[in-house]
């Protein structure tokens, strides 16, 4: 999993609540075993305009012009800003590798699922959480102004919008995690020396734990 320290990038705004998984990947795709390979494929039945499946090739689809995510210069945005219950629905960690396979890094919202943003942290993506004043006034300024960059800074915690500029809660835990490019597990395993050194430790101290 790659670091997020410092992110920089085309706002993508969707200005609706409630922007559920199946929005994000459809069903369809859940099929695939990979992790990887879903960029094609993130808002699915809005980007195309004749269904698809996970073989079907993508040059041989119709793109929506009406879809954000066909429309230049939205099309190389990788900061999505969205309104309440963001990532709502069902758990499948496949909509955040949609978004990471996109080259999403950081999603802002007023709120998100709760299973959707641990998905997020788990895989290296910052569910960034505003409240709604702060959100309505990103959404002015990015729908005034194409193209319109953010940056964010993990270290600092702040996010900063042309004139605008904010300092955004995170966890220390998770801000550690995103700083280092691990998932929960990643993080265990750094320990791995000192799993092992208590493992031998309980063997010599309480063996009989260990017979069969």
């Amino acid at each position: 999993m790659q670091p997020l320290t410092v992110h920089e990038g085309i706002i993508i705004p969707f200005n609706r609540t409630n922007i559920d998984t199946d929005m994000l990947l459809p069903k369809q795709y859940l099929k695939s075993l990979e992790s990887f390979g879903f960029g094609d494929f993130l808002f699915d039945d809005e980007r195309y305009l004749d269904p698809g499946e996970i073989d079907t090739p993508i040059a041989s689809r119709r793109p929506n012009p009406a879809c954000i995510l066909n429309v230049p210069p939205y099309h190389e945005g990788n900061v999505v800003l969205a309104q309440a219950n963001f990532g709502c629905g069902s758990s499948r960690e496949h909509a955040v590798w949609a978004l990471r396979d996109f080259g999403v890094r950081v999603v802002i919202a007023p709120s998100f699922g709760d299973i959707f943003r641990n998905n997020c942290f788990n895989n290296g993506l910052l569910p960034l959480q505003l409240e709604q004043e702060k959100i309505d006034a990103l959404f002015d300024l990015a729908e005034k102004s194409p193209g319109l960059q953010a940056h964010i800074n993990v270290s600092d915690r702040t996010l900063r919008v042309a004139e605008l500029s904010f300092v955004f809660d995170l966890d220390e835990g998770r801000q550690q995690r995103l700083l280092k490019g691990l998932d929960e597990i990643g993080e265990t395993l750094a320990h791995a020396d000192k799993v092992s050194a208590y493992e031998q430790w309980r063997k010599l101290e309480e063996p009989w734990v260990f017979r069969t």
